[in-house]
């Protein structure tokens, strides 16, 4: 299968997810970060800016019943499994409205589940209803293929960085598995916000935890490839898959060429300074 777009370590894909997986190597993936659909473009509405807004982000996310949508999930999981290799692992992120179906998923074909984080939102929109709590955070699952696999964990790195947990993280100390990370930043929102992007620092916290330099990295629903952003900036090579060409185009790729070109300019000054210091 062509790639809709490839340059340097990054390829994308254009398509179904599950065609797309059938032509990835089996075993051949050392790290998986999901952000699937979360089912929630029912009508509904939210607070964005102050503003009420439409909760509808596209057909992509519209629910299509209990039973049919987990077995979109159950279908995507299953598919990430065979490309998966044994000492890889994959993350999930979702909210109530999908995660447990991908939970379940996940118990139904044994996987091992090695953490759930929570995902605190410092700046969660308000709730319009007043009539349930502010939704504040996300879950994410961690998982690996068996119990008896041997998962990448770079734990001196999470102990000595600089990451925030649980509001009183040092270096040098655990991280615990509730994670403060706020919206992604201006500058993650050049070319515009992708409805369901994700903050840069979550997912450096999950590639430099769970990979490797040189690892293959995989998102199956890579929207504007934070995903692949970060595993660029990090020294990892990147594939992502993602149905909506319009994000692609308008998102994805212009963030990841921004990032090739960035790590470029850092080598070649990296080249001049040794070069120098040689005469």
């Amino acid at each position: 299968m062509k790639p809709y777009f490839k340059s340097g370590n990054a390829k994308i894909f254009c398509g179904d997810v599950l065609k797309t997986l059938a032509h990835i190597d089996e075993d051949s993936i050392d790290l998986i970060f999901a952000d699937p659909p979360y089912n929630l473009s029912n009508g509904g509405f939210t607070c964005h800016a102050g503003k009420r807004v439409s909760v509808n982000k596209g057909k992509w996310d519209e629910s299509h019943g209990v039973d049919v949508d987990f077995e979109f999930h159950y279908n995507w999981i299953e598919a990430c499994r065979r490309v998966l290799k044994p000492s890889g692992s994959l993350w999930i992120s979702g909210t109530y409205h999908s995660i447990y179906a991908c939970g379940f998923a996940l118990q139904k074909q044994g996987w091992h589940l090695i953490n759930d984080i929570c995902w605190f939102k410092p700046n969660a929109a308000p709730n319009l209803s007043c009539r349930m709590f502010t939704a504040s955070h996300e879950t994410l699952l961690w998982a690996r293929k068996d119990k008896k696999a041997k998962h990448t964990f770079n734990y001196d790195a999470t102990k000595h960085s600089n990451w925030k947990d649980d509001f009183i993280k040092k270096p040098g100390k655990q991280m615990r598995s509730v994670w403060a990370i706020g919206a992604p930043k201006k500058s993650e929102k050049k070319y515009g916000k992708h409805p369901t992007q994700k903050p840069e620092a979550l997912l450096e916290q999950v590639i430099i935890a769970c990979s490797n330099e040189n690892d293959i990295i995989l998102d199956p629903f890579c929207g504007s490839s934070t995903t692949g952003v970060v595993a660029l900036r990090n020294n990892r090579k990147f594939i992502g898959i993602d149905l909506e060409k319009d994000y692609l185009d308008k998102y994805a790729i212009p963030r990841l060429m921004d990032e090739q070109e960035l790590n470029s300019r850092h080598f070649n000054s990296g080249v001049t300074k040794l070069a120098s210091l040689r005469v």
